[in-house]
């Protein structure tokens, strides 16, 4: 028997590949096939089962399209109605997979047909869960994200969620592994690890969802607290893994498409498109397209497109790195960004080298930004998570964060200067590029964020003034 986790950094997210006697089963896989085929080739085993432990709101995963190509069935827990061919297993369910058996523990709470698939060796001892949602290194789903569908309040998904890890998941051995479907980074719960292995034995001790004194009250009201609206793509994704996609090579190919220079502006205005330029933060800062947007391939790529671009159809023509084109396809395709409309040929050096007009952004380092700011006079928009900001901040900052751009930009004097930084550039050169397109010219954003601020004799302070603090209605 082989356990391989397929962790992918940019959604903090884990796939499963599990062999045994020539057969194999997968577990949540990710939207492009060919890293499974080409493993199942590798060991000459033939996929079995496609386990999928919900419908996944942050990434489109691959069982569409991985049943087509291996003709191995998609098995869903109990309460999922997907809109194609699918096995939906009973509570208790066995899966023979060589000479393991997989066991299907309904666990609602995160979903209602979240489920939980426990791993029984070739001598019948209990080994592993694949815990999806459900359960987490050191946090457990959010019960939020499927409040409509299910007709049910959040605090009635917690309380379900309450009894699943109960009844369910903690009465299992403690040396049982602990394989979640997620890791720290990301948006489906609260305060998970970095780790992305435990056992039921260490979650116990240290998750705080599982402590054994824990009443159903306290753990609905520390669930709920606290939670942060989810991503607007996220209802998307779960439609596109309940109804099905057009496939990843159609998307791939689309992306692929060469747009030349002196096409490019009429085929972007045709399209009503998008420009996602996905180069590092510094390049795009010495050099861009007017109006485009810059959310790098080297960071939280993927998160931050879902989080920023609210519509998933939205058509998006790309100016990437040379090489890194197919990259950036298949990471927005992961987020169900499918309607793209093709790439820049010969990307941004293609297009200064052609004379057409560029933009740049006024990006000052941390020293310049020492000499240049008055406390307490200058305006500065800290764009990090609430989180950051409490832990340290400039004195006096205004806490902007990234995420909830749309809402106070609309409150920008433009009219008034400002400086703009986030941790380390990468979100302050998003937001940058938001508010240049949007027409804002009246800021300058700080080169190494916090981290090069906090090098500085500025004054810091963890205190909270609340009227620094956006306040959503």
């Amino acid at each position: 028997m082989q356990i391989e986790q397929i962790y992918t950094g940019c959604l903090a997210q884990g796939a499963y590949y599990i062999t045994s006697n020539g057969e194999a089963a997968i577990i949540d896989p990710l939207r492009e096939t060919e890293p499974y085929i080409k493993r199942l080739e590798r060991d000459k085993v033939k996929l079995k089962y496609v386990f999928e432990t919900h419908f996944h709101a942050d990434f489109v995963s691959g069982h569409v399209d991985l049943s087509e190509k291996t003709a191995a069935p998609i098995v869903y827990g109990p309460n999922a109605n997907p809109e194609f061919d699918a096995i939906i297993a009973t509570d208790g369910q066995l899966f023979q997979v060589g000479d393991i058996t997989i066991k299907v523990l309904h666990t609602p709470g995160h979903t209602m047909e979240s489920s939980t698939y426990l791993l029984i060796d070739k001598n019948g001892k209990e080994s592993a869960i694949f815990s999806g949602d459900t359960l987490f290194i050191g946090d457990v789903g959010r019960p939020d994200l499927a409040q409509k569908s299910a007709s049910m309040t959040q605090e009635e998904l917690a309380g379900i969620l309450f009894h699943s890890l109960r009844d369910k998941i903690m009465t299992l051995p403690d040396d049982v592994i602990v394989y979640p479907a997620h890791g720290a980074g990301s948006a489906c719960g609260k305060n998970m690890s970095k780790e992305t292995t435990s056992t039921i034995g260490n979650q116990k001790e240290t998750n705080y969802a599982l402590r054994a004194d824990m009443t159903e009250e306290e753990f609905i009201k520390e669930l709920t607290d606290g939670l942060l609206p989810p991503p607007a793509y996220f209802g998307m994704n779960v439609a596109m893994n309940k109804q099905g996609y057009e496939s990843f090579e159609n998307v791939l190919n689309n992306g692929m498409q060469t747009i030349n220079v002196k096409d490019f502006e009429a085929v972007t205005a045709d399209a009503g498109a998008l420009i996602l330029d996905s180069r590092d933060n510094q390049t795009f800062s010495e050099g861009h397209i007017p109006q485009s947007i810059n959310i790098g391939i080297d960071g939280s790529f993927a998160l931050w497109v879902g989080e920023l671009i609210v519509d998933v159809k939205q058509p998006i023509i790309l100016v990437t790195e040379i090489g890194k084109e197919e990259e950036t396809v298949t990471r927005l395709s992961r987020v169900g960004f499918d309607n793209l409309v093709g790439h820049l040929d010969g990307g941004f050096k293609a297009w200064k080298n052609a004379g057409k007009e560029t933009d740049t952004v006024n990006r000052i380092t941390a020293t310049t930004f020492e000499k240049e700011v008055k406390i307490g006079e200058s305006k500065v928009f800290d764009i990090r998570k609430e989180s950051e900001y409490k832990a340290e901040h400039l004195e006096d900052a205004y806490l902007r964060p990234l995420a909830n751009i749309n809402d106070w930009i609309e409150d920008v004097n433009p009219k008034e200067h400002f400086y703009l930084h986030c941790g380390g550039g990468y979100r302050s050169m998003i937001a940058a590029s938001i508010l240049q397109s949007r027409g804002f010219r009246n800021f300058t954003e700080i080169d190494g964020g916090f981290a090069a601020i906090a090098k500085t004799d500025l004054p810091k302070t963890d205190f909270v003034c609340q009227s620094k603090i956006l306040k959503k209605d």
